[in-house]
Order: C-alpha cells, then sequence, then structure tokens
C-alpha cells in the first residue's frame, strides 16, 4: 500500500483553504476577503479546485499522477519526463485536466509546471541559489502548487530604456540581510486571485543595458500572500453572468487576468533564482528547457479547445439544417483540419524530444516553437468561418432564461426558436454556449489572449526561426537547393544520367 507520507498532493478542498491566506485582492473598489465565496471568483476558484480532486480520483489518478525521482506521488507534468513515452502520458494527463474546463483554463497549474520542472532538472543554471531551486520543485511537485506568472512590463515608455521607467518597471529597490525588496508592477497575471504562489521575470526578449539596468534582471517565485503585494482585478465575466443557461462558460471559467503591484515587497533570499544578473535573466528560458516543455501544455490545450469548437460547430450545423450543404462542409472541414494539426503537433513534441544533460527529455525547441506560432493563429482563423457559414444563428436567440421562463411569451418561443429536429429549449441552449464561447465579451477576451498567449506576433516568429537555425534546419534546406544546383550549369548536366541535347529557343 502506497504510502500516505509520500502523497502531499492537494485535494480540492485543500486547494480551496489554500487561497484563504490574507493575500490582497482588489476588484470593484473592495478588498476581497476570501476568493473562495466572492461572487466574481467563487465559481472560478471551484473549477480550479476539481482539477486537483481528479488527482486523487481512483478513476483518473494513474492516467494524472506518477511517482517522480523523489519519491512523491505528483501530476506527471509537474515531475521531468525520461522517455518520449513519458512525455506521452504527460500529454494525456494535461488533456484530462483541460477537458474539465473544455479548454477554456488555458493558464492552469500544469502550465508554470513546464517550467518548475526543470528546476529539479537543471538547478545549477541558477548558481549561487541553485538550492533554491531544488526547494522550490519539491514544493511545487509534492504539493502540485498553483504557479502564475508576470513577465511583462506595462504599455507605458516602451521607448525608453528600461533604466528610465524605475519608477513603474519591477526592479530591485534595496538589499537586506532577510532578502530583497522590490517595487513595480507586472502583468499578466491570469488566474492570479487562486493560484498559490507568482514567479516574476523579465520578458525573454527583454533588452537590458549592462552597468544601469541590473536592478531589472530578476527572477523569483513569491506566495501571492506576501505583504506588500497587491492583485489588481479585471472586470469579472463570472459576476455578470445571469445564468448557467445564458452564460455555462463564463459563469465559471474566467481565470481573471490581473496587474501585480509589488509595493514594496520583501523577496526572502530563499525565494530568489536569479538576482542583478543579465546574462542569466535573458538566458535562463532556453537554457532551462521551460521554451520546450510549455509548448506542450499550450498545445495541448488548445487541441481540447478545438475539440470542443468542432464539436460546437457541428451540432449548431446540424440544428441549422444546413450540415450537409457541400461549401458548408467544406469550411468545417477547414476547422477540423486545425484540429488534426494541434493534436499531431503535440504528439511530434513528444515522440522526437531531446535528450537534456541529466537523462530528461524536453521536445525539439524548433518543434515547440512551431506549436507556439501556430497557436497564435488558431483563434483568428476559425473566427471567419463561424462568422461566414452561420449567418444570424449566433443572434437569434432570447436574453435571458427568464424569457423562457415567461409563461406569456414561452409558447412564442417553443414555436418559432426551435431547431431542425430540436425543440426551443435545446436550440436556445445550443445557442447560448455558441454566443459564449465565439460571440461574448469572455469570448473576446480569449480570441485576444490566445493570439497574444505566446508573446508579440514578431517575437513568435523570430524565435521559431532562430531555433529553426540553431538546430540546422535551415541549412538543411539550403543544402537540399545546393545540391538541386549542383546537378547543372550552364553547359549542360554536371552529373551523368541524364540526356541532355543543345536546343534553340523559339522565338515567337
Amino acid at each position: 500500500m502506497e504510502d500516505l507520507q509520500r502523497n502531499e498532493m492537494m485535494t480540492g478542498r485543500e486547494f480551496l483553504e489554500s487561497l484563504d491566506d490574507g493575500r490582497e485582492v482588489y476588484i470593484y473598489g473592495e478588498r476581497v476577503q476570501n476568493v473562495c465565496e466572492h461572487h466574481a471568483l467563487r465559481n472560478s476558484a471551484y473549477s480550479v479546485s476539481r482539477l486537483y480532486d481528479a488527482l486523487h480520483d481512483p478513476a483518473s489518478q494513474d492516467v494524472m499522477t506518477a511517482i517522480d525521482p523523489d519519491g512523491y506521488r505528483t501530476h506527471r507534468y509537474f515531475m521531468p519526463s525520461r522517455s518520449a513515452q513519458e512525455l506521452l502520458q504527460a500529454r494525456d494527463a494535461i488533456a484530462y485536466w483541460s477537458r474539465l474546463s473544455y479548454g477554456f483554463m488555458g493558464r492552469t497549474a500544469d502550465y508554470k509546471a513546464g517550467f518548475t520542472a526543470t528546476l529539479r532538472s537543471d538547478p545549477h543554471i541558477y548558481a549561487p541559489f541553485q538550492d533554491n531551486a531544488l526547494s522550490w520543485y519539491r514544493k511545487t511537485a509534492r504539493k502540485v502548487l498553483f504557479l502564475n506568472h508576470v513577465l511583462v512590463n506595462p504599455p507605458v515608455g516602451r521607448a525608453r530604456q528600461i533604466s528610465d521607467m524605475r519608477d513603474i518597471y519591477l526592479h530591485v529597490e534595496k538589499e537586506t540581510d532577510a532578502g530583497i525588496i522590490v517595487r513595480g508592477v507586472k502583468m499578466v497575471a491570469t488566474s492570479a486571485a487562486f493560484s498559490n504562489a507568482t514567479f516574476v521575470a523579465q520578458n525573454s526578449a527583454t533588452h537590458y543595458q549592462a552597468g544601469s539596468e541590473e536592478d531589472f534582471a530578476l527572477c523569483f517565485i513569491l506566495p501571492m500572500n506576501a505583504p506588500n503585494l497587491k492583485i489588481m482585478c479585471r472586470r469579472s465575466y463570472e459576476a455578470s453572468s445571469l445564468s448557467p443557461f445564458d452564460h455555462p462558460l463564463s459563469s465559471r471559467f474566467d481565470e481573471n487576468d490581473s496587474i501585480l503591484i509589488f509595493d514594496g515587497v520583501l523577496v526572502p533570499w530563499e525565494n530568489v533564482l536569479i538576482y542583478r544578473d543579465i546574462e542569466r535573466a535573458r538566458n535562463f528560458y532556453a537554457a532551462s528547457g521551460f521554451l520546450n516543455r510549455y509548448p506542450l501544455q499550450s498545445g495541448t490545450r488548445l487541441a481540447v479547445k478545438m475539440d470542443f469548437i468542432c464539436g460546437l460547430l457541428t451540432k449548431v450545423l446540424s440544428s441549422n439544417g444546413s450540415s450537409e450543404f457541400r461549401g458548408i462542409r467544406t469550411r468545417l472541414a477547414d476547422i477540423v483540419a486545425l484540429r488534426n494539426l494541434m493534436w499531431a503537433l503535440t504528439e511530434n513534441l513528444c515522440l522526437d524530444p531531446e535528450i537534456r544533460q541529466d537523462g530528461s527529455v524536453v521536445p525539439r525547441l524548433e518543434a515547440a516553437a512551431t506549436v507556439r506560432y501556430f497557436g497564435t493563429q488558431m483563434m483568428s482563423q476559425l473566427k471567419p468561418v463561424f462568422n461566414t457559414i452561420l449567418g444570424g444563428s449566433p443572434i437569434m436567440h432570447v436574453a435571458s432564461w427568464l424569457d423562457m421562463a415567461n409563461p406569456e411569451i414561452r409558447p412564442l418561443i417553443d414555436k418559432y426558436y426551435l431547431g431542425t429536429d430540436q425543440s426551443a429549449s435545446d436550440r436556445m441552449k445550443l445557442i447560448k454556449l455558441l454566443w459564449d464561447a465565439l460571440g461574448s465579451e469572455f469570448a473576446g477576451r480569449h480570441e485576444i489572449y490566445e493570439h497574444n498567449y505566446a508573446g508579440n506576433h514578431e517575437q513568435v516568429r523570430l524565435d521559431m526561426l532562430r531555433h529553426c537555425e540553431s538546430a540546422g534546419v535551415l541549412t538543411q534546406c539550403t543544402d537540399l537547393v545546393d545540391r538541386c544546383l549542383a546537378d547543372y550549369d550552364e553547359h549542360g548536366w554536371a552529373r551523368p544520367g541524364w540526356q541532355f541535347e543543345p536546343q534553340q529557343p523559339e522565338i515567337c
């Protein structure tokens, strides 16, 4: 029988209890006393707690968990993988979690596990703080801690030097025996209100000036209840939801992106990974393996979301009575092809990995960058298809569930709002789901979020190109062209076998 002391993973109840820790969460002009009880956050927090219960459910525990190198049971993606098969099993665990939110919660705890698992594989990268790296691996893996991250400076003063933005950008203000005092603001902390800690660093595309910007070259992990850390939430889609019938997704899967204000926050030394080290702050993303690993989570989650969208489009077309039209089917095929592409890419990440120095395996960087590239384009490609083939279907629905409950108009709704071989109630339920997924403000946030998920559009492309150059992909491509060029010259074939007789060009 498994030693219970070797299973320290949080249950759903323990996860919710962990959020009641005195953190400073602000929304609608008030400080939230308990995110698990607040009307703007409680359903989303509960949705996350269901992921933790799945870790302990006998029906899913074998899919979700395994024993890590230290002998503790954890989520499969929270520990390093040792083979292609283990990477595939980790992908299956990611997919299982993602299906619990139909792909609409993108930054669940397994996202940042793409980084924290590397802390065990390559702790030396963070010297002299390598012991901190190992400590945080153990904390995150054993409890399956939920980390968000903030990497981006706010969109102000972008044309200036980083050092000129000291009043706003996060930087070390003071060094003490207990740790460093940091001040400034960082974005975007998705799910910050209901995560356990935040991972703080500079964006991988940040360019530092040596000699003047070392104070900004930081990387650390900080509990969300750290004194003077303020979590500033955007408006809640959950709070504005009318009912499950009207908003079946936004009423429970709103991750609520936040801004983190570090108003003179003490970061204990044991939480520091990189301190005033420009070279390490710039290079740890690729050196650690995080850039290799995180696209497996993001790509798998998006593949699950594409499953949902394909199913949703199929059902709405059937309800419209247009599912067998030739032109309609060709556009449905476009969406299915995107779905197939994402599943194939994530499988490729697992089956053809690269081996790290410690013997662990991670997806190849150029393949991971390709998932990152296509992932940002999914929503922009599928939205026009929905707009083209659904016509007015997405907006032919009643205002709310209250209309369905009104006995005066319900007979008219039942008569005129029905679908093809479908009752009006079932039709309205389906169209409300469609609108919440693709037409609501919640859906608009998802479209923007997916497009910018992996960084700015130029950096996504330039990184992929650079990784392919480093891996020799473009050399392989140009070598193939050179081989063709070597087959011939202006005098004829340069290699034996092909026949050549000089011909005079025809003159028209």
